[in-house]
């Protein structure tokens, strides 16, 4: 929705014959933009036709829960230095678990946790993880690498040839969007297995 039309919900109806848009649309004008308007004197905003102190005192505080919104920062995620730190993160959310589920954590530059997206669930045999699906959140998100997990609800963390096959298409396709495919874990009870650490994922290809 374009600005007029946030401060047209904001105000929710208008005044002295005019919609809650038309004073949205002056408003914009009068003042410029946004910002302008948020530092605007009350009485300045309540020459506006169809606007009483009310009215502006609701616009003030929505402007100002914007402005602390975008000065909190998102908690910061733990920071990934190993395959024992995403198994240590990652096992009491995927043990015990009756369905395979495939997992990419988003990273930043710090290797810091951004967010953890469940790409699919289903056995990797009979649902191969697709590039595309397994990517979509890290380019949209900006990441600057991922480390994709899954659980095998066998309990024994040791690679298929299914799990090796995916790992190495979801690495081309990382260098190919240029996302750093950082590592595929594997989580079993209690025990994990490391597609870098095993030798079946190459690091500092990209």
């Amino acid at each position: 929705m374009s600005d007029a039309h946030l401060l047209a919900i904001i105000l929710r109806t208008g005044g002295s014959g005019r919609s809650a848009v038309d004073i949205a649309l002056e408003l914009l004008s009068t003042f410029g933009s946004l910002r302008k308007l948020e530092h605007a004197p009350v009485k300045d905003i309540c020459s506006i036709k169809g606007l009483g102190r009310a009215k502006a005192a609701q616009l003030k505080a929505a402007l100002e829960l914007g402005r602390r919104g975008c000065k909190e920062q998102a908690p910061k995620g733990p920071c990934f230095s190993n395959g024992k730190d995403v198994f240590d993160y990652f096992h009491p959310r995927l043990s015990g678990l009756r369905k395979e589920v495939f997992c990419c954590a988003l990273l930043d530059v710090k290797n810091r946790l951004m967010q953890e997206v469940r790409v699919s669930e289903g056995s990797l045999t009979s649902s191969l993880i697709h590039p595309r699906e397994a990517f979509l959140c890290a380019v949209k998100e900006s990441a600057a690498s991922v480390i994709f997990v899954h659980n095998h609800p066998s309990g024994d963390p040791s690679p298929s040839r299914d799990d090796i096959a995916i790992t190495g298409r979801l690495q081309q396709a990382g260098e190919m969007i240029g996302i750093k495919v950082l590592d595929h874990i594997i989580i079993g009870d209690g025990q994990y297995a490391s597609m870098l650490e095993q030798g079946h994922l190459q690091a500092g290809r990209q």
